[in-house]
């Protein structure tokens, strides 16, 4: 089992996160013989369809290109031009077979799916120039590797070649009696049949290769436990910094929610454990909305700020309750408790009529009828 610098054993699958920076550094699984196969093959078989009209092109250019042009004799600053129209017309001849040869060149990315041009790949990597590790890639493991793939090459190669060169043994034997035209045909053919041959040796050689290579990618990629674990940190944040910022947030929440306090209409409480703060404009609102809400220390700090601000408090025990279990902080109060709310107000609205001096007498609240648990009488219902 491989090892990191730190003796831990590799046993862990690559992350994503592992795979596609590997990708973008250019370190992605590659197989020679693979792109050697898909190129080799290719030619082969774009040369036997291509044959016909590739021998009567370059025909024609060897005609052309042999037959003496007189007029180079009186103008020889005229060679230079015509060697150079000589190239371009066998380029041209050979183009398709050239283009057909350099699209299969992508095949071998494609299957290995690491079609991907990083420009890190470029960069020098300084530490090839070390000499432990110029000899531990030339007698480790990989080494053995790419010399049995040498010797499965020759093996494979030579098998191919022989079996073909055994069956075409009295075809070979045939052509000097044959005429030149049907000789040239003949060794041909037989030329096909044994590049066809070496393009499917190569080709078998590829499919043990290719999925090797892939194989050798993903474990020399493999992680230890504790890199997943530093990885995991790194992408989800560490768990004591996380903490931190949501204690930071919780803190700013509440210190917003007690500066909407002192604009509160009402403070309906418990008395002790619960307190929601509610703000109602009539212009601008639909239903009373909650500023503020809070248990135990944060209920105490709510009537804290009111009773600084001389925000109305009103002791509403099963009011206090609903509302904070069914409202959302900065939403509407629930439908069902408008009414109750409403009484609330309307006695917080007489209050301060009073109090100012433009109502006869000081109002009273009344038992605010509110239905607590209305799911089958049990706490914990649906909050709203």
């Amino acid at each position: 089992m491989s090892e990191n610098e730190d003796g831990q054993e590799r046993t862990e699958q690559p992350s994503e996160k592992r795979l596609r920076e590997a990708r973008e550094k250019g370190n992605l699984p590659r197989s020679r013989e693979l792109a050697t196969a898909a190129v080799f093959g290719a030619g082969v078989i774009a040369l036997l369809s291509y044959g016909p009209a590739l021998a009567h092109g370059t025909q024609g250019w060897l005609r052309g290109a042999l037959t003496p042009d007189r007029a180079l004799l009186h103008a020889p600053e005229r060679l230079f031009g015509h060697m150079g129209l000589l190239v371009l017309q066998l380029v041209w001849v050979m183009l398709p077979l050239a283009v057909v040869s350099l699209l299969a060149a992508f095949v071998a990315p494609l299957v290995m799916g690491a079609l991907q041009f990083s420009g890190k790949s470029l960069v020098p990597d300084l530490s090839r120039l070390n000499p432990m590790s110029g000899l531990k890639r030339t007698y480790g493991p990989e080494s053995l590797a790419e010399l049995a793939k040498s010797l499965m090459r020759v093996a494979f190669v030579g098998t191919a070649a022989g079996l073909t060169l055994a069956h075409g043994m009295d075809v070979l034997r045939s052509m000097p009696n044959q005429s030149l035209e049907e000789a040239a045909r003949t060794g041909l053919h037989f030329a096909g049949r044994l590049l066809l041959a070496t393009a499917g040796a190569l080709a078998l050689l590829a499919a043990i290769d290719a999925p090797y290579q892939r194989w050798n990618w993903l474990r020399k990629l493999k992680m230890t436990r504790q890199e997943l674990r530093d990885e995991a940190k790194q992408s989800e944040g560490n768990p004591q910094v996380k903490g931190k910022i949501r204690q930071m947030q919780f803190q700013l929440s509440q210190r917003r929610m007690m500066e909407a306090v002192p604009a509160a209409d009402v403070i309906v409480v418990n008395p002790t454990h619960y307190a929601v703060a509610l703000k109602y404009d009539g212009d601008n609102m639909r239903a009373p909305t909650v500023v503020a809400r809070g248990v135990d220390e944060v209920a105490h700090r709510i009537r804290e700020v009111a009773d600084r601000h001389r925000v109305t408090i009103v002791s509403a025990p099963p009011l206090a309750r609903a509302l904070y279990r069914e409202s959302q902080l900065g939403k509407e109060i629930p439908v069902r408790l408008y009414a109750a709310v409403a009484q609330v107000l309307s006695y917080v609205y007489q209050l301060r009529a009073w109090r100012a001096g433009t109502a006869p007498a000081s109002p009273q609240l009344g038992a605010v009828a509110v239905d607590e648990f209305p799911d089958n009488g049990k706490p914990g219902g649906n909050r709203r």
